[in-house]
């Protein structure tokens, strides 16, 4: 009878040192994943000063626009900012750019422009797997967020502070339809 119960408790630490390794792996999954978001805002942080500069020598007198995207870039730059703050502001920074590339259609010479236009792909193709990252980002603290609230593990990450997670949503701007006019 002893060695039964040697044995159960032998069971139940494997497992519940399993399931907290678990858990570990997917909070981990989830801070790897908000790594590759904040990897492709540096490449676009590191692209703009660029782009404007390009800008700059076309467009003198839309200084409004650039002087925005330069703003909201180097509020980037602060130091501390919390996720959800940063997200804010990238999401501002990304209506000030779609401006800036809508620039390019006042100004022939501006859209002709090989540095600009090798600036504007680069800057979409980041802005792409920007979104990518987003959706990878959101899919993993949903599969965490899954795990720390079913049975048994929901047990083990009260117990060790494994805590929710929050998703990256939409702003309410980016949730209106899109009106084409031609």
């Amino acid at each position: 009878m002893g060695w039964i119960a040697i044995g159960a408790l032998v069971v139940v630490v494997l497992l519940w040192i399993s399931g907290y390794n678990k858990l570990v792996k997917f909070r981990n999954w989830v801070e790897e994943s908000w790594a590759q978001i904040d990897v492709q805002l540096k490449r676009r942080y590191d692209l703009i000063p660029n782009l404007v500069e390009t800008v700059k020598g076309y467009a003198k007198h839309e200084k409004e626009t650039l002087s925005q995207v330069v703003e909201l870039r180097n509020q980037l730059g602060k130091p501390n900012m919390d996720r959800k703050d940063q997200m804010e502001v990238n999401d501002q920074l990304s209506g000030a750019l779609k401006n800036l590339f809508a620039l390019r259609e006042a100004y022939p010479d501006l859209k002709a422009n090989q540095n600009f236009s090798m600036l504007q792909e680069e800057l979409t193709q980041t802005e792409n797997k920007i979104a990518y990252s987003r959706q990878l980002y959101n899919n993993t603290v949903m599969k965490y967020n899954t795990k720390i609230q079913t049975i048994p593990t929901n047990i083990l990450a009260s117990v060790h502070g494994f805590g929710k997670r929050d998703m990256l949503e939409a702003t309410a701007e980016e949730r209106q339809n899109v009106q084409v006019k031609f």
